[in-house]
This record gives structure tokens, C-alpha cells and sequence, in this order.
């Protein structure tokens, strides 16, 4: 074999491998921009107060009162039917839902009142979540279900 005849089957095999890359990069680059889209369409403009978290000890019935600030981030009005609800492995609440409408740029507080289940188990825990649309948030609030009665020893002799 010569030289060129080399030569020649060198660069027709580095075309060969210019297209198959080139095919490579441009499906990744399409993945990408199909990617980009997706998430940018699917990000509600609707967005939640960082304000506050943690776990509220609440009793079997006792009332709770949940409000949660919203805004809406995107360039025009927008409409959302929003609820919540507290979610656990042993009991949960599901909220009244409400109609809310936002201009572009406006915040509103929400509220909600509410009991913990009469019969919601000792010691369980339930998540906050809140629903809008066909989105939802789990936030970082929980309910912690406590004993409502409590012994205490308010006086004790020995003779």
C-alpha cells in the first residue's frame, strides 16, 4: 500500500468521524434546548414567602391557622385555584380552596383554619403542601400531634 493510498483512507475515515460527531454534538445540543424549554414552561409564576418553618405541636382537635404569602413573579395576570393541605402516614386535612387572581408583580396572604383530626395518632406528623392549578409545594411546616391531657404532680406527702 502507498503513501496516498494511505493518505486517502485516513481522511475519508476522519469525515467519517467529523459526521458522526458533528451528529453527536447537534443531538445534544437539540436535547438541551428541548430541556431548557420544558423547565422554563413548566416554572409557575406563582411564588411562595420564605418566611418561616419548622413543627407546631398541636393537640387531637386543636385549632391551627396556616397563612401563606404568594406572589406572583410572571409579566401578566394569572389565575390560580390554590388549597393545602397536611399530609401524614396517619392522619390528614385537606383545606377550603380558594380562587386567586394576581396581577403581575402583586402578593397576597392567604389563610386557612383548621383541626387536627380528632382522631389523628399521638405522635404522628403531618407535612404542609400546598396545591395551585396542577402544581404543588411541599413546604417546611409540620404538625406534630401531641397528648391534649398531661399529668402533672401538684402535691405529694410520705408519712
Amino acid at each position: 500500500m502507498n503513501i496516498t493510498r494511505f493518505a486517502q483512507i485516513y481522511v475519508k475515515e476522519l469525515r467519517r468521524m467529523a459526521k458522526k460527531y458533528a451528529l453527536l454534538f447537534l443531538s445534544i445540543v437539540l436535547l438541551v434546548v428541548i430541556v431548557n424549554f420544558s423547565i422554563t414552561n413548566a416554572t409557575n409564576a406563582l411564588t411562595f414567602s420564605p418566611q418561616g418553618n419548622g413543627v407546631v405541636d398541636k393537640a387531637q382537635g386543636e385549632a391551627f391557622t396556616v397563612k401563606i404569602t404568594v406572589k406572583n413573579t410572571g409579566k401578566t395576570d394569572g389565575n390560580w385555584s390554590v388549597n393545602i393541605a397536611f399530609e401524614g402516614e396517619s392522619w390528614s386535612w385537606i383545606g377550603t380552596s380558594q380562587n386567586l387572581t394576581l396581577k403581575a408583580g402583586s402578593s397576597k396572604t392567604l389563610t386557612w383554619n383548621g383541626n387536627v383530626p380528632t382522631n389523628a395518632t399521638i405522635n404522628s406528623v403531618a407535612r404542609l403542601v400546598m396545591y395551585y392549578n396542577d402544581s404543588f409545594n411541599a413546604l417546611n411546616w409540620w404538625i406534630h400531634v401531641v397528648p391534649g391531657a398531661e399529668l402533672t404532680i401538684t402535691s405529694s406527702t410520705v408519712e
